[in-house]
């Protein structure tokens, strides 16, 4: 047998078992989620739970897909409305503080989006510190932050740094020559910037409101946190299964295969969308950033600036509130580290170490199975690889909650019974969070010439050594920038969490949702503070490391 051989072999190996685990840690879950959703509680075959769904009195359970498409949409508009203004003027103008402001609208992205929903009711609740100010001193009655509102400022503040990201990527990618070309043609100003700048972005916009919509779509923490009423599908899957009204499990579960179905055409509706504008750029000659003086300038500080404070104000109010003394929701004087050594007593040591042990493990699978199946799809492209491939960023389009109980439902009882333990946790991370490094690394890969690769080999390099030395090294950028995001998003998961986690597998994220429902509000503040932290360091240390402003998606 050839050398030559052996090495495809290789590979069809690997194709094999990646193509085994997912079939069992994502397809049989998935499949197990769709039988049970077609048996009845007495064993026996009936599609009562969806008829259930669609007939029930007044539309009771079509209402919350509803209350979750009309939220997600306004979200998504919202956020491209502001996004995309402060990422234009990020790229064409130079911005004082132009890093910072990066920074902290990152750090905004990267956070629990029920942390903000928290953090807001604290801030314009009823009892909130602006509401009572507005209300004791000025008089001024503020409007009802709970339900829709409350959710789609929340959602809003949260996400359209993501659109920032996405359009400070796509505005470097424009040459400049057709900025002057669309100048010497008169088109120029506002006129160029609908012609030409958002013409030529048009598929980073379509992805980033893909990715708005699926994250708004899938947020379980804001929406329990504040909805008040305002019931939307993630948590009336959660509901289904272990709200109050006790278990339904194959209720639970016709609601989790329409959730898929759901987010499944809205995927294919964007990926449609986004084949009739495709095209690709490469900026030979990049924009030069203007000078930005005068009235225009200020403006245009001011409302990058604004708004990116109006984002990051949760934040700093809970690390604040993270010194005040409190005695369990009610507020005390002075200011300490009690909330820190309640917190230290109750739950966060095992948080922390629990959330490094499971988000390092996760990342270190993640960060392998995403380089060998963006190798395969790349370099050996098949059925087989493209089908991993496809199988792999299942997760990017389903709410959390659905890969939650379809593992719950698939490892709950022998021969392999996970449920509780860090096993299912490190399973569910990695499900949920592969597809941001599949697709970073799989973008890095297309961009690096398989001539370097064949010169190796050429030389005398084998293949494997190759791959190991030159082709790996050199997505480098691209699987950080792709595991930074996943890091993020692992010890801010909340929605599959809340369905797995177990005393023992306690999070930081879970600690601090506890802590809130318990109305124990320092050390709920406490918990946030150390999970703010914790993405701020991740956030610097890729800054630093890839010596790079941008975060590459």
């Amino acid at each position: 047998m050839t050398a030559s051989k052996k090495k495809f072999e290789v590979w069809t190996l690997v194709s094999i078992a990646l193509l085994a685990v997912f079939l069992l840690f994502l397809v049989y879950p998935l499949l197990g989620l769709l039988k049970q959703s077609v048996f009845n509680s007495d064993g026996a075959f009936s599609l009562e739970n969806f008829k259930r769904f669609f007939t029930y009195v007044d539309g009771y359970y079509l209402k919350p897909i509803g209350n979750s498409l009309e939220v997600t949409v306004c979200t998504t508009v919202i956020s491209l409305l502001l996004g995309i203004p402060i990422a234009y003027f990020y790229s064409f103008y130079r911005l004082k503080g132009a890093k910072l402001l990066f920074v902290l609208s990152v750090l905004c992205s990267m956070s629990a989006p029920f942390i903000g929903a928290y953090s807001w009711i604290l801030l314009m609740g009823r009892n909130g510190v602006i509401t009572q100010f507005l209300g004791s001193v000025l008089g001024i009655q503020v409007a009802n932050i709970y339900g829709f509102k409350g959710i789609l400022l929340v959602q809003s503040l949260k996400f359209f740094p993501l659109v920032f990201i996405y359009m400070n990527g796509a505005f470097k990618n424009i040459d400049n020559t057709l900025m002057e070309a669309s100048a010497n043609m008169g088109c120029t100003g506002v006129r160029r910037l609908f012609k030409v700048v958002l013409a030529l972005s048009m598929p980073t916009i379509l992805a980033a409101a893909l990715m708005v919509f699926m994250q708004a779509f899938a947020d379980f923490g804001t929406p329990m946190v504040m909805g008040e009423g305002f019931l939307t599908f993630p948590v009336m899957i959660y509901n289904a299964y272990l709200g109050e009204g006790g278990v339904d499990r194959n209720f639970a579960a016709s609601l989790a295969v329409i959730a898929v179905l759901l987010t499944a055409v809205i995927f294919f509706l964007q990926k449609w969308g986004t084949s009739k504008f495709k095209f690709s750029m490469n900026a030979l000659h990049p924009v030069e950033k203007k000078e930005c003086r005068g009235l225009s300038g200020f403006l245009m500080h001011a409302y990058c600036y604004i708004l990116v404070a109006i984002a990051f104000l949760p934040q700093l109010y809970i690390i604040y509130l993270s010194f005040c003394n409190y005695k369990g929701s009610i507020r005390q004087g002075g200011y300490g580290f009690d909330n820190y050594v309640q917190a230290s007593g109750k739950l966060l040591g095992r948080s922390i170490r629990n959330t490094a042990l499971m988000g390092i493990l996760a990342l270190a699978i993640i960060v392998v199975v995403a380089v060998l199946i963006a190798y395969l799809v790349v370099r050996r492209s098949s059925a087989l690889n493209n089908a991993i491939d496809t199988i792999a960023m299942l997760p990017y389009i389903m709410p959390g909650a659905v890969v939650g109980l379809g593992l719950l439902l698939a490892f709950g009882s022998e021969p392999l019974a996970l449920t509780g333990t860090f096993t299912i946790m490190v399973i569910s991370f990695v499900i949920r969070r592969l597809p941001y490094t599949i697709r970073s690394a799989t973008a890095t890969l297309m961009q690096i010439s398989i001539s370097i690769e064949e010169a190796a080999i050429s030389l005398g390099a084998s293949k494997l050594k190759t791959f190991i030395q030159i082709t790996v090294p050199m997505m480098g950028n691209g699987i950080l920038s792709g595991a930074i995001l996943s890091w993020v998003a692992i010890v801010t998961e909340m929605s599959s969490s809340i369905i797995l986690y177990s005393n023992r597998s306690i999070t930081l994220t879970m600690s601090t949702y506890l802590a809130i429902l318990r109305g124990n509000d320092g050390m709920a503040a406490a918990f946030a503070t150390v999970l703010t932290v914790v993405t701020t360091v991740s956030l610097l240390l890729y800054l630093k490391i890839s010596k790079s402003e941008d975060l590459k998606l």
